[in-house]
């Protein structure tokens, strides 16, 4: 029996004489599954350390060699400085992703059916699963901050607590994504498979890499339909907000004018609770 089953159905007995025992379940769960990630994330060094080490090889083997030749009057900052959010959704993708392969894996392998039979619905397990992946993928996001200073951004502390609010939404929005894809799926060479069909085109029209103008209409048109383009958005205008000077060039346009910031984080934490609630209700059918 697992953990999370042990630690729930403990609530289930001299803890339930409170007033909500079923509520006091339920965040039990959460906390636990939350526990379990967390703990996955302090055992697996080298696999995370393996995962950081890529947006940072882009930053700066990319990003130095293409900053000699993209002029800054292009962009509105040098190219490291421009490419530095999109390497923050870069490194928050991989860690929430990663949530609907083990759900799957947990399928595979009888661990969700142990899960199953903890005293909590359905629609708990999903959304303590969707807090690990969330809460990981941030802190993982909050370590490529500290180079923040090496692309040319100051250690504001209002800048710094700004980004880390972005890579929330955009972590959140992705876990959910990851969620709804995998809810569904029996094997995991299929979600690797869609994984490749959809996320590096996502992540090539979102604006990190290259701006968004510059693409033909069709493209820009897929790009504001994106919700990662929204995310890198976000990390890149809260930069302007507090930099004036790095304020980069636009993103995402409808009719050529960008929405507000505020939108754009509202359309990105909207997208991810329409997928995660998408997913809790397929999950939640008996199987």
């Amino acid at each position: 029996m697992t953990t999370l089953t042990r630690t729930a159905g403990g609530a289930g007995t001299g803890a339930d004489t409170g007033r909500f025992p079923r509520l006091r379940r339920e965040l039990r769960a959460t906390h636990a599954l939350v526990h379990r990630d967390l703990l996955r994330l302090a055992c697996q060094r080298v696999p995370t350390a393996l995962m950081l080490l890529h947006p940072v090889l882009y930053l700066f083997i990319l990003g130095g060699g293409l900053a000699a030749l993209i002029p800054a009057a292009s962009l509105g900052v040098g190219y490291q400085a421009y490419l530095f959010p999109g390497m923050l959704m870069m490194t928050v993708q991989t860690p929430a992703i990663m949530v609907g392969i083990r759900l799957i894996t947990d399928r595979q392998s009888g661990y969700l059916r142990e899960l199953l039979m903890a005293p909590v619905s359905r629609a708990t397990l999903l959304l303590g699963s969707c807090a690990g992946g969330t809460l990981v993928a941030t802190v993982q996001g909050a370590v490529l901050l500290l180079l923040a200073g090496a692309v040319g951004l100051p250690y504001d502390p209002v800048l710094l607590a700004l980004l880390l609010g972005g890579m929330v939404l955009a972590s959140f929005t992705i876990t959910a994504f990851s969620l709804a894809l995998a809810v569904g799926l029996r094997g995991p060479e299929i979600f690797h498979t869609l994984l490749g069909l959809v996320m590096m085109p996502l992540l090539l029209l979102s604006g990190g890499f290259f701006p968004l103008a510059s693409l033909p209409g069709w493209a820009r048109a897929l790009a504001a339909a994106n919700p990662l383009a929204y995310g890198v958005d976000v990390l890149r205008r809260s930069i302007g907000l507090r930099v004036p000077g790095q304020a980069a060039a636009g993103g995402v346009e409808w009719a050529g004018r960008q929405p507000p910031l505020l939108l754009e984080a509202g359309l990105l934490l909207a997208a991810g609770v329409l997928a995660l609630t998408w997913a809790t209700r397929r999950f939640s059918r008996p199987e």
